[in-house]
Formats: C-alpha cells, structure tokens, sequence
C-alpha cells in the first residue's frame, strides 16, 4: 500500500471499528463458533459455517486494517488552511442553475461513510484544492464540463 491520507476524524473512526472488531465482536463470534462446533456433526450445521463465514469477514478486515494503519498518515486540521480548500475541507458549491453541492475532501478509505464525502482523487477535489471563496472551479463531467463557484469553506 502507498501511504494513505485520512482526516483526524477518518482516523479515528477507523481505529474505533478495529478496536471493536478485535474487542467485542471477533470474540462474540469466537465464542458461538465454538458452540456450534461442539454440537457435533459440523457438515449440516448453519450457526457454525454461517458464523465461521463472519469470523473469516471480520479477521479479512482487521488485516485490512492494520496495515492500512502501517501507512495511514492522519491529517490535521491548521488554522493556516482557513479561507482555502485543502484537504478535509467542507466545500460548498454552486452552479448557474442554482444547484448546490456540499462535500467533504477525504482520503479514499473514508468516503464509504458519508455519501457526502468525495475522494482527494476526484476531479471535483482535484479542482477545488488551492481555490478561494467565490473562485469558479472547471469539472469535466460525461455531460460535458460543469462550472461550479465556491461559496463557502469550512474546516469544521
């Protein structure tokens, strides 16, 4: 893995479902797939391959995880970013046709948790980083090229 950008609170938040994957639930699934084999006869038992299933999904993403915490680089928040779009920005966006748009730039591993958050990959990002309030951003979209104008900044 390259090295990986996440927000403080990406970070956080990612550190909190590896605590509570090792903590909490990989024991508790542990624990019934030691019951369930107990039981006996395991080829027509559901608790135990249902659950031994969980156990493999579960140990999958605490190996994900780690090493994505081996090359995670957490990015706070410095009072030098105020009135520009960096990374960890809330951005809102307006078009001609009144449409308004407000995202989040974050690294990639977090934008499955807010339909809000856009990738520091994507072309809307890529063209917002460095802008000023009331600076007009170009977007090359399927449609044709979208113009877009800042209209606000926040970092919290």
């Amino acid at each position: 893995m390259n090295r990986k950008l996440l927000t403080a609170e990406g970070y956080q938040r990612l550190q909190d479902e590896l605590r509570y994957l090792l903590k909490i639930e990989r024991p508790k699934i542990t624990e019934i797939v030691s019951w369930a084999a107990s039981l006996g006869d395991r080829s027509e038992n559901a608790d135990y391959h249902y659950n031994k299933k969980k156990l493999r999904e579960i140990d999958r993403r605490i190996r994900f995880l780690t090493k994505l915490f081996d090359v995670a680089y957490k990015v706070e928040y410095s009072p030098k970013q105020e009135g520009k779009v960096f990374f960890g920005a809330w951005i809102e966006l307006k078009n001609d046709h009144d449409e308004t748009l407000k995202v989040k730039i974050v690294g990639d591993e977090e934008i499955y948790h807010n339909k809000q958050y856009i990738s520091l990959q994507s072309p809307v990002a890529k063209a917002c980083l460095g802008k000023s309030v009331d600076d007009s951003i170009e977007v090359n979209t399927p449609n044709g090229k979208k113009i877009w104008y800042i209209n606000n900044i926040n970092y919290l």
